[in-house]
């Protein structure tokens, strides 16, 4: 079981603002942080998706191929929360539909180029 997931950013605060008011359309707020990294899930015993300065100071990469997938509640919260990532400077990557009958999901990469898909099933 994934107990967190890490990205890397160039520009924490940034990565922080975006992710506050993005993942804030999920239900999930801020939960450990740092002056290196900053973590947000639902409760604290959870999982965790986590936005930080690489440990080896080098520069933050995305992986070709990488993504994460996050759990929305309704379709109704998959469309709030990629409006609300495209209003808040990521690129869309697909707009919210149907991929499959009960895949409902929409892509989107933040402002570091980390791609995440916020989906419902069902």
């Amino acid at each position: 079981m994934i107990g967190y997931v890490m990205l890397g950013s160039n520009d924490l605060e940034r990565a922080k603002a975006f992710y506050d008011v993005v993942l804030a359309e999920l239900g999930v707020k801020r939960t450990m942080g740092g002056d290196t990294m900053q973590g947000y899930g639902s409760d604290g015993d959870g999982p965790m998706l986590a936005v930080c300065r690489p440990y080896d100071g080098e520069a933050a990469t995305r992986g070709n191929g990488t993504m994460v997938a996050l759990t929305a509640q309704s379709r109704e919260a998959v469309d709030k929360a990629h409006a609300t990532a495209l209003a808040h400077g990521a690129a869309d990557e697909g707009a919210p539909g149907l991929r499959g009958d009960t895949f409902y999901g929409a892509y989107f990469r933040d402002p570091d180029g980390n791609k995440l898909c916020v989906f419902k099933i069902g």
